[in-house]
């Protein structure tokens, strides 16, 4: 509520009165008024020689608009104990963050000699018990309350920045832990439910099974002895860490939280591969031995790493994988076949806690749902176009996105040679798109990144590709992922819009940017929040059309404009589900016919969205913010689109509302 006093002043500010002078003319015209209303009721006519007159009609001046109070002017600088107090805040969640979950420790390249007491996190992997997760509402509380204890008005334009973003991170992820017991509130770095709030503990996309073979692959170095008994040690600690989510899976399904009938048969397959693997040929154990090998590093005593590794993967590992088997399946007969959320016990609350979580927005579902309508509908109109200029003109368009994704000239051989092909051709756009940099930003990765294909033991279950972040350090690349599960997915003129999104001028350039920008704290570099980051990959496809990267590509910008389609049927898709009712199968078809995916695609894809409630919106959601902000900054004097994405990318991943401030504080909008 404003103080009417106030807007009083503010309106005789704007007249050039005084306070009083204004109070004054304000209390005349409403007696005028009073006055001119008793009169009209009094008497409809009145007479002029001899003859009644109409009587004029007065018309109400329109309320003068609320004026909103000045904010106080941001500091030019923080003062040092104000400095000192954020540093402090920020050192102690960061520290209790990274202690709570040495798997983050390792995907940050922070479980190293250098940083102390994080090295002995190394040979741990995250506590998934209950307990835990009560600890972790303790530990957002205790973020929360260590941030409130701050001082805003005191800091200066980037330690705001700082402190608005980490407060409404820990303040959203707290208010989801605490009114929803089911699940996985997705703490940052949460890699077990990737990184999104879940409602389920073990599905296709969640759980330790899902994330452990390939974390333990690619991000926990191998560099001497003592590395390689690390890796043992968690490979050891991953059968407790695996019956700790079956307890914990077993203590939901006893709340009615039942992952869908179609989600648990294709964990239960996943897992039940994953158990009968030949230990001898599973990642779990060859990836320790190449490696070890690679270096000259052997055992200090007892058996080889091999044998050690076996009899783990073959032993313990393989008992607790099919403890998980068997608690899914004694629920499969009272799986439901809902896609959505709404049936969970206030299911409707939780979607939207995850909707704005996911968007860091107030649009609701329902505006969410209106939007994708409208996108789907103005680019399924550019794509006809673009079409017919090709000369394919037959059929709808989703039925041509078809038959382009069956046209034998866009296919892969699907064996190991077209797939090594694949892998060259992505590399050769990284490349080509790298060039082009200079031109549109200031400030470039040092950062390489790597290509790489999505593990086999996961892949049934994965998105078609994804990015995964270097080290901060720098000591490890950022890899991106190729999901190779059926090649005849991945025709090539889809391919360049995945790999900008996913690599550059996507995922790779921003999340490197961020690792790399000198003084942003160390939390912040860890942060991560899905529609500025999504939002930016979806913004860097269309960037790269506007660099020229389809402009002798006309099949690649279909691809582009695919993709786009793509993401605004999300939009419809998830919203359908989680908030009207869809059905599985309802959603499945919606996204084959209009965004022209295969069903196996389609399938998957879906599947994500009913274990990931809210994830998808973050992409268009984002990237409709970005160009709001673009346009915006472009109706300035001295718009220059590299110092554009510079500000938006050196500030770090931020809350969008948030970033709007950003670009506020630098003057460009």
């Amino acid at each position: 509520m404003i103080d009417r006093r106030f807007l009083v002043s503010a309106l005789g500010a704007l007249l050039g009165l005084t306070a009083t002078e204004a109070l004054a003319a304000a209390k005349k015209k409403k007696t005028a008024a009073k006055k001119a209303t008793s009169k009209k009721k009094t008497s409809k006519t009145t007479k002029k020689k001899g003859k009644a007159v109409p009587k004029k009609t007065v018309k109400k001046a329109p309320p003068p608009k609320p004026v909103e109070p000045t904010p106080p002017p941001v500091p030019e600088v923080t003062p040092p104990e104000v400095v000192q107090a954020l540093t402090s805040a920020f050192g102690a969640i960061l520290r209790e963050m990274l202690l709570a979950s040495p798997v983050l420790a390792t995907y940050a390249g922070l479980d190293k000699a250098e940083y102390g007491e994080f090295a002995t996190l190394k040979a741990k992997l995250d506590d998934r018990s209950a307990a835990a997760q009560a600890a972790h509402v303790t530990r957002l509380q205790r973020a929360v309350d260590r941030l409130n204890a701050i001082p805003r008005e005191q800091l200066a334009a980037a330690d705001r920045v700082n402190y608005d973003s980490v407060l409404w991170d820990n303040s959203n992820q707290l208010a989801l832990a605490r009114n929803f017991t089911f699940g996985d509130s997705a703490p940052c770095g949460g890699s077990w439910s990737g990184g999104f709030p879940n409602p389920y503990i073990i599905s296709q996309l969640s759980g330790s099974w899902q994330y452990i073979p390939d974390f333990l692959d690619s991000q926990h170095a191998i560099e001497n002895a003592s590395d390689a008994q690390s890796y043992l040690s968690r490979l050891s600690a991953w059968a407790g860490v695996l019956d700790q989510e079956t307890a914990r899976a077993k203590a939901d399904f006893a709340r009615g939280v039942v992952p869908p009938d179609f989600i648990m048969s294709k964990t239960i397959a996943a897992l039940t591969a994953l158990r009968d693997a030949d230990p001898a040929i599973s990642v779990l154990v060859t990836s320790l031995v190449t490696r070890t090998a690679a270096k000259g590093i052997a055992p200090s005593t007892g058996d080889t790493w091999q044998a050690q590794a076996v009899a783990i993967v073959s032993g313990p590992v393989k008992e607790a994988l099919g403890r998980q088997v068997d608690a899914l399946t004694a629920q499969q007969s009272v799986a439901k076949h809902d896609a959505g959320v709404l049936n969970l016990n206030n299911g409707a609350a939780y979607y939207a806690q995850c909707v704005k979580l996911n968007t860091s927005s107030s649009l609701t579902a329902r505006d969410i749902h209106k939007l994708g309508l409208q996108k789907v509908s103005e680019i399924t109109a550019e794509l006809d176009t673009r079409f017919r200029a090709m000369g394919r003109t037959q059929g709808s368009v989703g039925e041509r996105i078809k038959a382009m994704y069956k046209d034998p000239q866009y296919l892969y051989a699907n064996d190991d040679a077209g797939k090594a092909k694949l892998l060259d051709d992505l590399n050769t756009k990284v490349k080509a798109v790298q060039i082009r940099l200079p031109q549109w930003f200031g400030v470039r990765p040092n950062t390489q990144v790597q290509i790489k294909r999505v593990p086999v033991a996961t892949e049934a279950g994965a998105p078609g590709g994804y990015y995964s972040p270097g080290s901060v350090d720098g000591s490890r690349p950022g890899m991106y992922y190729i999901n190779l599960r059926d090649i005849s997915e991945l025709p090539s003129w889809t391919l360049a819009t995945l790999t900008y999104h996913e690599a550059i001028p996507g995922h790779h350039l921003q999340g490197t940017i961020q690792q790399e920008t000198k003084g942003l704290p160390m939390l912040r570099k860890l942060s991560s929040f899905n529609a500025y980051v999504e939002g930016w990959a979806l913004y860097a496809e269309q960037l790269a059309g506007e660099m020229g990267m389809y402009d002798s590509d006309p099949a690649g910008r279909i691809g582009y404009l695919h993709d786009a389609l793509f993401r605004a049927v999300r939009l419809v898709v998830d919203t359908g589900m989680h908030a009207q009712g869809w059905s599985r199968e309802q959603a499945i078809t919606y996204m084959m016919d209009t965004a022209g995916k295969a069903q196996g695609e389609a399938t998957a894809e879906v599947e994500r969205y009913c274990v990931w409630p809210g994830q998808a919106l973050g992409y268009m959601v984002g990237k409709l913010e970005w160009l709001k902000l673009r346009d915006a900054a472009k109706a300035k004097p001295g718009y220059d689109i590299k110092r554009f994405h510079d500000v938006g990318l050196l500030c770090g991943a931020v809350p969008l509302d948030v970033l709007d401030d950003v670009y506020k504080a630098a003057g460009m909008i």
